[in-house]
């Protein structure tokens, strides 16, 4: 049995679990959230505790346990504190900006780059050099920052320039003159 399935799900005050067939409906103090469970899946709700139960022992079925039980743990991690990701901008001269919702990046090219985030999503600069993407959505949240990331990767040559996750190693190779 899967390890990670068995867990419970304990759902804090101010949270309402709701299931509708095979739906997922989480409201919280920051927001609500839909999700649908995999594979025949089923939610029991009791108790201010949540369980994720699977219909038979078949491999498929074990394999979506822990998955499940997962995405239910995130959608109320989500509306109790919410998600955020970090990312540096490093380069001379790289910058972010907030213009309205929007982003605008100065990335080296011959112009700003504008990145408008999704419904669900804010983005704060604390400074010209971070960025902060939240929201109560896990996956929506990585999606953005993995977005604004790919505006300009980190290089691996030279100082490793480009934008970056906070924390993130850049593993720099050497040049052609390097031997």
């Amino acid at each position: 049995m899967s390890r990670v399935g068995r867990r419970p799900i304990p759902l804090p005050n101010g949270v309402e679990c709701d299931v509708q067939g095979e739906a997922v409906v989480v409201k919280g103090p920051k927001g609500r959230l839909a999700q649908s469970l995999p594979g025949g899946m089923r939610l029991v709700v009791e108790a201010r505790v949540a369980r994720v139960e699977r219909p038979d022992d078949e491999r498929r079925s074990r394999s979506l346990h822990g998955l499940s039980r997962t995405l239910v743990a995130n959608m109320v991690d989500g509306v109790t504190t919410g998600f955020s990701r970090s990312l540096d901008l490093v380069g001379t001269g790289y910058r972010a900006a907030k213009s309205g919702r929007n982003l605008v990046l100065t990335v080296g090219y011959s112009h700003p780059v504008e990145v408008a985030p999704p419904e669900g999503i804010d983005i704060e600069v604390p400074s010209t050099s971070n960025v902060v993407v939240r929201g109560i959505d896990k996956q929506l949240v990585g999606q953005v920052a993995a977005d604004i990331r790919a505006v300009r990767k980190p290089s691996a040559y030279g100082e490793g320039k480009g934008i970056r996750y906070t924390g993130e190693r850049v593993r720099t190779k050497e040049g052609k003159t390097g031997k």
